[in-house]
Order: C-alpha cells, then sequence, then structure tokens
C-alpha cells in the first residue's frame, strides 16, 4: 500500500519529522542562510492560505513565471497544498511563449518572480499574443508576484494567508488536502518544444509520488545529506529534484545562479549535484585546459594519474577487483592528482546525476577515473519523469541504466522504447491527437527514442526517432553520438551534424573560444574575437580533432566537412531549449547557407 495519497500530505508529514533541522540553505548578502523545516513549513501554510484567500478555487491552474530559487519551491508546495495545479514557465521565455502557456494551460493565476517577469505577463495579458494568425487574450483573476510590484509582492500573499490562518483557515486547507486524490492533476509541465508550441504533459500526485518510491528504494539516500539546486525548476527533472529532496529529508542548497554554480558547490559541499551534460562537458574541459597549461612535470604527473584512474575505474566496471599495483598507484595519484580536484567540487560528492540528454562514455569513464561517479538515467516529462537510471551498485557506462522499480520497457519492432508504470503521465493538456500519437491502445507510452535492451537488462540509447539521420545513400546516422565525440575534443563547444538525405555527413561547429583564445596566445598570434572563427590555423586546429574524432566512426558516419559558426547556440539565438537542447531545425534555417556552401 502506498505511504501517502497526495503530494502536500508527504511534504507536511516529512516536515513533522524533520521540524528543527535545515530544509534548505541559500546565499544572501554574502554569506549562506539556512531555513528550518518548521519555518519551511511555515511559509508553505502562509502562501496557501494567502492563495485561497485571493479566490484560488481547488483544481485552478497557477501559473509560475520564476527563476530557481527557495520561493519558488514555497510557491509550487502551496498551491498544492490549496488543491491547485502548478503551471511551471521557463524565465527564459519570451513574453508570447509566456502568453501560450498562460492561454492553453487555461491559468487563472500567475505568480512572477519579479518586474522584469511581470512585465511580460502584462503585455500578454493587455496587447494579447497571435496564434495561428488570431488574436489570443489573456485574462487572470490575480497576478502576484515574488518580490516587488505594486501588490506588496509574497510579502503582502503571506501577511494575507497569516491573517485568514488566524481566522481559522487551516481547516479549509487541511480539507483540500483530504480531497486529493493520486489521480488527481498536481500539474501541466510544458515540454520546452524543439519544434512547434509546447504541449502541456499532465501529471498527477501519483505519477510524482511513483517516482519518489522508485527512488528511495535504491537505499542509498540518508536524511540531512546536501542536494544541489540549479537547474530550472519549470523542467521536470529539476521538479523531481525538489521533490525527492522533500520525501528524503535532504537540505537543498540553491545555486546564486548559473554562473555562481561552481563557487557554490565548493562552498556548499553537496553530497548529490544532479545536472544536464553540458555542464560535466564544461567541467571536463576546463580540467582538460588547466592540465594543458600546466607545462612539464605537471602535464606529465597528471596523464598519468588519470591512465592509472582509468585503469582502476575499467576493473571496477568489469565488477573485478583492481590489480594490487593500480590500487597503489592509485592511491598516489588521488593524493597527487584527483582529492585536489574532487575538492574543488566540494569533497564529499557521493556521486553526480545526469539526465535529460546523452552523455559522452568519454566524460563519464574520466570522472569516475579521479574518484566522482556520474549515474546517468534516462526518462522524459511524460514519464515524471525517470524511467531508468544507473545505480552506485550496478551501472554501465555508455548505458543509462536499469528500468526503476515499477516501470515496464519493451523495444518496438522499429527500435523505439515504449514505456510503461505508475510514473506515466496521463497525456498532452487539450492535446487529444498528439496524446493518441503518443499513448496506443494498450497504455503504452512511445519515447519517440530508439534504444536496445541487453541481457544484463541496461538500457543503451541510440537516437532519437526523429532525430535520426538517413544519407541519400540510404544509410542511417545517429547524429548525437558523433556530436558527444565532438564535444569532447578540448576546442570543440557544440556541434550539429548534417546529413539527411544528403550524400555525406558534415557539421556546424562551435568553439570553445576561451580554449582557442589560450591557443592562439600560446601559438603569438593577435587575433579578434571576430577573427577565431574564420583564421586558417583555428579552422586547421578544428579540422584535426573533427579527424581524431572520424577514426572512430564508419565511413557513411565520418564528417566530410564542417563549418565553424561565429557565435556558441544559445536561448537567447533560438538554437537552443531552455533545458539546452538543439533546435535542430532552428539552426538548419539561421545557417541554411553554411550548409549548402558544404554540398555544393
Amino acid at each position: 500500500m502506498s505511504e501517502f495519497q497526495n503530494l502536500p500530505e508527504m511534504f507536511f508529514a516529512r516536515s513533522r519529522s524533520f521540524s528543527a533541522q535545515a530544509r534548505y540553505r541559500f546565499k544572501r548578502d554574502g554569506s549562506w542562510q539556512e531555513v528550518s523545516w518548521a519555518d519551511h513549513e511555515r511559509a508553505v501554510l502562509e502562501i496557501s492560505a494567502g492563495l485561497i484567500a485571493s479566490g484560488l478555487e481547488p483544481g485552478a491552474k497557477v501559473s509560475l513565471l520564476s527563476s530557481t530559487r527557495p520561493e519558488w519551491m514555497e510557491v509550487d508546495l502551496a498551491i498544492l497544498t490549496a488543491g491547485g495545479v502548478t503551471i511551471p514557465i521557463y524565465p527564459s521565455n519570451l513574453a508570447d511563449e509566456c502568453g501560450y502557456i498562460l492561454w492553453n494551460s487555461e491559468s487563472s493565476f500567475c505568480v512572477s518572480e519579479n518586474d522584469t517577469q511581470a512585465a511580460k505577463v502584462e503585455q500578454v495579458c493587455t496587447k494579447g499574443f497571435e496564434l495561428d494568425g488570431v488574436d489570443r487574450r489573456i485574462e487572470l483573476r490575480a497576478k502576484l508576484q515574488i518580490e516587488g510590484g505594486s501588490n506588496g509582492g509574497l510579502a503582502a500573499v503571506r501577511e494575507r494567508g497569516r491573517a485568514a490562518l488566524a481566522a481559522g483557515a487551516r481547516e479549509e486547507i487541511e480539507r483540500r488536502i483530504r480531497a486529493l486524490k493520486r489521480s488527481d492533476v498536481a500539474t501541466i509541465v510544458y515540454t520546452s518544444g524543439t519544434t512547434g508550441p509546447p504541449k502541456g504533459v499532465v501529471q498527477t500526485h501519483g505519477n510524482h509520488l511513483a517516482t519518489m518510491e522508485s527512488l528511495a528504494s535504491f537505499g542509498v539516500f540518508e536524511a540531512g545529506e546536501i542536494d544541489f539546486l540549479f537547474l530550472p525548476l519549470a523542467h521536470s527533472f529539476a521538479r523531481s529534484n525538489e521533490f525527492f529532496g522533500t520525501y528524503a529529508g535532504f537540505v537543498t542548497a540553491f545555486a546564486q545562479r548559473v554562473e555562481t554554480v561552481p563557487d557554490d558547490i565548493r562552498e556548499t559541499r553537496p553530497h548529490y549535484v544532479p545536472s544536464v551534460p553540458r555542464i560535466f562537458e564544461k567541467i571536463y574541459a576546463k580540467i582538460q585546459s588547466k592540465a594543458a597549461e600546466s607545462g612539464f612535470p605537471k602535464k606529465t604527473i597528471f596523464d598519468w594519474a588519470v591512465s592509472v584512474g582509468r585503469a582502476k575505474s575499467q576493473a571496477v566496471q568489469r565488477g573485478e577487483t583492481p590489480p594490487v599495483w593500480v590500487s597503489a598507484q592509485d592511491w598516489l595519484a588521488d593524493r597527487l592528482v584527483f582529492a585536489p580536484i574532487r575538492e574543488l567540487l566540494g569533497g564529499r560528492i557521493k556521486f553526480m546525476i545526469s539526465g535529460g540528454a546523452p552523455l559522452a562514455r568519454e566524460i563519464q569513464e574520466f570522472f569516475h577515473a579521479i574518484g566522482i561517479l556520474i549515474l546517468e538515467g534516462y526518462g522524459l516529462t511524460e514519464t515524471t519523469p525517470l524511467l531508468t537510471a544507473n545505480r552506485p551498485d550496478g551501472f554501465r557506462f555508455g548505458t543509462v541504466g536499469r528500468a526503476v522499480p515499477g516501470v515496464t520497457l519493451r523495444i518496438a519492432e522499429d527500435g523505439e522504447i515504449l514505456a510503461k508504470g505508475a510514473n506515466v503521465a496521463l497525456g498532452y493538456f487539450k492535446r487529444p491527437e498528439a496524446t493518441a500519437e503518443a499513448w496506443d491502445a494498450e497504455g503504452w507510452f512511445h519515447t519517440g527514442d530508439i534504444g536496445e535492451i541487453g541481457e544484463d537488462g541496461f538500457l543503451r540509447i541510440t537516437d532519437r526517432k526523429k532525430d535520426l539521420l538517413k544519407t541519400s545513400g540510404g544509410k542511417y546516422v545517429a547524429p548525437q553520438n558523433i556530436e558527444n565525440l565532438l564535444k569532447t575534443q578540448p576546442h570543440v563547444s557544440q556541434a550539429v551534424v548534417i546529413g539527411d538525405n544528403r550524400k555525406y555527413c558534415t557539421a556546424l561547429i562551435c568553439i570553445d573560444r576561451d580554449e582557442v583564445k589560450r591557443w592562439v596566445a600560446a601559438l603569438g598570434l593577435a587575433l579578434s574575437d571576430d577573427q577565431l572563427a574564420t583564421d586558417p590555423k583555428v579552422v586547421e586546429l578544428i579540422g584535426a580533432e573533427i579527424d581524431a574524432v572520424n577514426r572512430h566512426l564508419a565511413s557513411y558516419e565520418s564528417i566530410k566537412y564542417f563549418r565553424i559558426v561565429p557565435c556558441e547556440f544559445s536561448q537567447e539565438t533560438g538554437e537552443l531549449t531552455p533545458t539546452l537542447k538543439v533546435k535542430r531545425k532552428a539552426v538548419n534555417q539561421k545557417y541554411g547557407d553554411l550548409i549548402e556552401e558544404m554540398y555544393r
């Protein structure tokens, strides 16, 4: 029998258990502050009562437009406690994108982070937005802000809530919590959308609780341990960390912002760091760069240490005890090289967690060699968001692990991964055709990913079904695998492989500008930022790194030509989603001339 019937019930049970202990940490005025479970609960109750006093009815939709911060978590839990449905919106979304989600979700309330985010909401409420050639209008019952604003911000909501609680609102809150069932909708999470308008994934309280129960069954997490949160909470991966931190009794350390993540990790010393591959790729590139700059003999010692660490890692991966000579050398390598690197990441990481996109095996093995295990998992917003996971007691690099308890997988005839489980969402909000396309008559969810399950049960993903390229010669190419190899090269930051219906594969390359500048300076060259992408020596450097990758590819997969694009892909320039996935269609359109150049 399940322990909890809904998320608020889970939250208040945990709050009673850990009342005096710290629930989260955040940095303010140069120092880290702690908030206890008791104070956290008080905030949730006051906000919830304040929302109810403002007219929030059970089942009403409340959009939450904010960056990741403690108040995000408190507002989210308060909405659920009031019986409402949370609609997360990425703070990076443009006004019209916010308008679409507000309109499509039928939100009656919106909580914005600050004046900047509130201005987007105000714009679509007063001027509307265009969809399919029709002007749409947004009508909200209440517009609230976390900070600032004419209505006094979240402080005013809490003050209203305190007055309501003093007048007996707690009884109404408890009634609403008791009425919530596992099958009730908790949140509608909009996919970041690499093509077309985002789809709202309808997730229930039971979907989230099933994920929490699966993770808890691993038996490796302990109450009071520190998890580190910097990913956007509008993303299902980060949201699951929010809820599991509550379920497990963690102390959540909130990053100040993405730019301060390295310093924040070092200062908060977390046990767990969930991240998307892009962050691990950047850490890997930075370590490699520092080693390359260290000169002889430090670079020689670093290379020796990594080779020893890899030998140990490979033995562990095979399930063997490393030879005595390897263990002895690894002890020395750890003292000289690895321990100082781990100290930069806080010094007590039990393991890191990677999700949201494939992580290159080369990077996983490197981190394992230096004593940090990255466990890659797999799931989608539609699976809330977990299907498989590698575990400390059972992992295979190059795979995304085994199915978690409660999840059943099978591979369709065309190689697509299908899934069933209590964590699989209900469907897409107001999109019956899209729902019927993704959920078949037998209840299997079609993930859109291609993969294979080994005899040991580990799932390996080969590519997105829609991303597979087919050359004009009839060969299928998995671009993500090649792109991951390219991104392990020291001077390549991002890559997109082209080749669908073409004679051969080509690539658009974003250089790692910091690393290329160091390389250029070492040669004594004086190049401006604008010259980096076109300088013959830089082009030759990238060409050599692509040749190194080509040696590991079949001839039909190898990159025949490449072009360096002038600047990195980003959300602001339209090539990346908020979860840092490449929008291939946008890249193809923006750099169409460069692509055609390579096929003339």
